[in-house]
């Protein structure tokens, strides 16, 4: 047995069954060893963005870690941006980057990188599998690493010949860790906080945007008169219709700002305390009140639904109803606008669809209006590295099967990745995507007068998408995803109905 595939048999020992991958010369022995070990489903990618940014959907919808298999530092290099946006999610991914033989590498040829150097900026765990009777191992290490709480990039580098020699040694699975609980002067500080009757804000992100934490921390807010929030940014919240309908703290400092203003004691369960996106000119880096006292509930690593569901008793909180998030919309009519579109997106929503959300400005609205659809999952980019939207749909559809992903999707940020839609194509995956198509980074435009600079005709060409267009129906239709085009909600409302009630991937392009 070689190291490749004593790597394979202990990947799928440790239940990791999915490979993400655009492999090169140095994978060969992994690509060889897949047609010789049956078990491991492998998903093609044309760039390295796609594979990573798949893996980070697959595992936030599978609640475990897929693999990837990405050529030399290069190859790794152009998967960062996503491996950034998993990092962020706390996603579990386990990266496997072949690289130079050990040997070779002093030679210094053209492909060689600081690999390691490279995976460490977006890793949480990283290790070099120096010979084939470590890569069994390692990879255990890496899977177990990965599902360390809350959920990490793992990073395995292997050396040629440390797949191609012989002395490969399949390990067994490792024991998951234990999540760590909140120690008992958590609960009881947050506790003192609340029973001071004082304005409190809770803002929940990670494993606390799950159905049960959030009805006991709406059990906790009823009890005590707090307010609840999700931070901005969030890898899965569970939502619409029997599920509590969450506020987000804004993007936008200003009414980041004026939103928490009210706010003088603050409890984070997982979250760190909330800043703005960027740094402007006389504006707070921190959006809540300087002189707010913070209380934290959980770490990211500590367990939220523990934390939260012993808050509850504590404070001797009843069970409630949840707040009923009225009428289902009726699909928009007449023009595009955000309102109209978030209303037909929520009047054709299927029960447990999954939302990927990277529609960046135009689509900033579209969250509270989407509160009274079906039961759903929303998928947000959480690093800010845009280009995540077309691979985050075609991981979570494979992550999560039989249910229908809804890509709503700017069109600045999908050329980034759009070689997605063709892997979505050749894997028939049940996802519509909803591509906004205003032609222009709208959101650059308004982060040019955020940050008081002065935009002249060269400014303002560099934000166009428009000269020439980007047809994104022949596009799409190019890498085989079938596509047609919207100028009103009529019309977008019937293509949306259609993509849903059909199998395979359908784009839809808003003329916004």
């Amino acid at each position: 047995m070689n190291g490749a595939e004593s790597l394979v048999h202990t990947l799928l020992k440790s239940d990791v069954d999915t490979c993400f991958s655009n492999p090169g010369t140095s994978e060969m022995h992994f690509v060889a060893a897949l047609d010789r070990i049956p078990g491991m489903r492998c998903v093609l990618g044309l760039f390295e963005g796609v594979v990573t940014g798949a893996a980070d959907g697959y595992a936030r919808m599978a609640g475990k870690p897929a693999a990837t298999l990405l050529h030399c530092g290069p190859g790794l290099a152009n998967g960062l941006a996503n491996l950034h946006n998993a990092r962020r999610a706390q996603t579990p991914i386990v990266n496997i980057v072949g690289d130079q033989a050990t040997y070779h590498r002093p030679l210094d040829a053209p492909l060689t990188a600081d690999t390691e150097g490279f995976a460490r900026g977006v890793s949480g765990w990283v290790r070099t599998s120096m010979a084939s009777k470590d890569v069994g191992a390692d990879a255990a290490c890496a899977v177990q690493a990965a599902m360390s709480a809350p959920g990490q990039v793992a990073t395995l580098i292997l050396p040629s010949d440390s797949s191609w020699d012989e002395g490969g040694v399949v390990a067994e699975k490792l024991p998951a860790l234990a999540r760590p609980v909140a120690a008992p002067n958590q609960i009881l500080q947050a506790a003192a906080m609340l029973r001071r009757g004082e304005p409190t804000l809770i803002v929940l992100g990670g494993a606390a945007l799950r159905e049960g934490p959030m009805a006991d921390a709406w059990r906790i807010a009823q009890a005590t008169g707090a307010r609840l929030i999700a931070q901005g940014s969030n890898a899965r919240i569970e939502r619409g219709r029997g599920r509590l309908a969450l506020e987000r703290v804004p993007y936008v400092v200003d009414l980041a700002v004026e939103t928490l203003a009210k706010f003088r004691n603050v409890i984070l369960v997982g979250v760190v305390r909330p800043t703005a996106f960027f740094a402007y000119p006389g504006k707070p880096g921190h959006v809540i009140r300087p002189d707010a006292e913070v209380s934290i509930l959980t770490r990211a690593e500590q367990d939220p639904a523990d934390a939260l569901a012993r808050l509850a008793e504590e404070l001797a909180a009843p069970r409630v109803a949840l707040p009923d998030a009225g009428p289902r919309p009726a699909a928009g009519r007449g023009a595009l606008t955000p309102e109209s579109v978030a209303a037909t997106v929520a009047a054709h929503m299927p029960d447990q669809a999954i939302i990927v959300d990277e529609a960046v400005s135009y689509g900033r609205g579209f969250f509270p209006l989407t509160a009274a659809a079906a039961p759903h999952d929303w998928l947000a980019i959480t690093g800010g590295a845009i280009g995540c939207g077309v691979p985050l749909a075609t991981g979570a559809a494979i992550g999560a099967p039989g249910r229908r992903v809804i890509a709503l999707q700017a069109d600045g940020s999908a050329m980034y990745t759009v070689q997605g839609l063709w892997t979505q194509a050749r894997e028939k995956l049940d996802i519509t995507t909803v591509l906004l198509s205003n032609r222009k980074y709208q959101i650059l435009l308004g982060e040019l007068a955020n940050v008081g600079a002065n935009p002249g005709r060269t400014a303002l060409d560099m934000m166009d998408l428009g000269n020439p267009d980007i047809s994104w129906v022949k596009l799409a239709e190019s890498l085989g995803v079938e596509a047609a085009q919207a100028n009103d909600c009529e019309r977008f409302s019937d293509l949306l109905a259609g993509s849903i009630n059909r199998r395979g991937p359908f784009l839809i392009e808003l003329m916004i």
